[in-house]
Parts: C-alpha cells; structure tokens; sequence
C-alpha cells in the first residue's frame, strides 16, 4: 500500500496517465466552498492514452466548455461515477470529510476496478487497500481528475439550477450557491432555507476524522 501528496507542476500541459502502466481512477469533488446543498464529486477512469487539449481544471473553463467536455467524457470513459453527500451530512462530519467520502461512494460505483487513485488535493482517507496520491492541483496536471472535475461540476450545477427555482431569493442561478454578497444579503433578509448547511464554519471544517 503506498501513498504521496505530490506539489503542482507548472507550465506543462496535462499528463494523460500516472505512467503506472495501471488502471488509474482521477478524482476531485465540487461544492466545497458553497452554502447549501450537496458537495459532489466524482471519480473516471480515462483510456491511457487519452488526449483532450480543452480538459483542464473545470474553474478555468466556461459553462458551455463543461457541458461540452461531460458529454465526450461520459463517452469516452472507460469508467466513471458521481456521487454526493448531503447537506445534512456535511453538517454532521464537516466538508473536508464529506468531500473525501463523496470520492469513496464514486469509486464504490466503478464497475472497472482501478489499481491506482489519482486524488486533487493535499488529503484523503485510505480507500480499501489501493495506492492513492495526493496532488495539489492536480485537476491542472492529470486528464483523469480534470475530468472528474469536470462530472463533478457540471452534476452539481444541473441540480443547482434543478433546485434554483424553489429559493429564487437566494439567486442560486448566478451564484450557485457559493457565499456572493448577493447570496450572504438573502440569508441575511430571509433566513436560511432546508437545503443550507447550517453549521457551516470554515475553520471547523477543515479537519480530518481519521
């Protein structure tokens, strides 16, 4: 059993494998910042030799770019999965594990079992007995965590907008629920709604329940 956190390589373009040689799943999780609802996250298995010169980072593609990249990695997968856990859940264990057992709930759901886990991030908790690397921002180095940056985000932005309707003073529309002045002035005037996180503190969010 082996695992690494590994720093951000800059200035090269994305790497298609881990170069293993095995199956690699990427994973990385959306939401993490936000004040209400789900955090998502996802985990794909890409062909070794995948190339895509658009797939990066989701945050540094447009809405049209995402929708786009989800249909042709869907297809072209060789696996993938997407998962979330609730806001009441966040609540319960904070957001740092939530996001992580996202992950673990998508690679529950892999049919092709991956050998290694490539994670975005600097932290993650032992998924069964499989190598995982930790790389800090790595969703800007590796193609199989930009993709599941990519699923991650774009199946919690349809159910953002899916839900949007219900709570129109919160202007989830435009803000996705992240903590926008817009978004902070709502709350403020009208109270939280069911599908907020309500003990949301960032600084007791960050630790790790090993």
């Amino acid at each position: 059993m082996r695992f690494s956190c590994i720093k951000p390589i800059t200035g090269c373009m994305l790497k298609s494998s881990f170069g293993t040689g095995k199956i690699e799943a990427g994973c990385d999780e959306a939401g993490r910042g936000c004040l209400a609802g789900p955090v998502y996250a996802a985990a794909v298995i890409l062909p070794e030799d995948y190339k895509n010169k658009l797939l990066n980072d989701s945050k540094k593609l447009s809405e049209k770019q995402r929708n786009q990249l989800r249909i042709e990695i869907e297809k072209e997968a060789l696996d993938w999965a997407v998962s979330s856990v609730s806001a009441q859940e966040i609540d319960e264990i904070n957001i740092l594990n939530a996001s992580i057992l996202a992950m673990h709930r998508s690679l529950d759901k892999l049919r092709l079992r991956p050998q290694i886990l490539l994670i975005d991030g600097n932290r993650f908790k032992q998924y069964r007995t499989l190598e995982h690397h930790c790389i800090v921002k790595g969703d800007g180095e590796f193609l199989s965590i930009a993709a599941a940056s990519v699923l991650a985000k774009t199946h919690r932005d349809e159910w953002i907008y899916e839900q949007a309707p219900l709570y129109p003073q919160y202007h989830w529309q435009q803000n996705k629920s992240y903590a926008t002045a817009v978004h902070r002035a709502a709350i403020s005037q009208y109270g939280l709604c069911p599908l907020h996180r309500k003990t949301f503190h960032l600084k007791k969010q960050l630790s790790l329940n090993l």
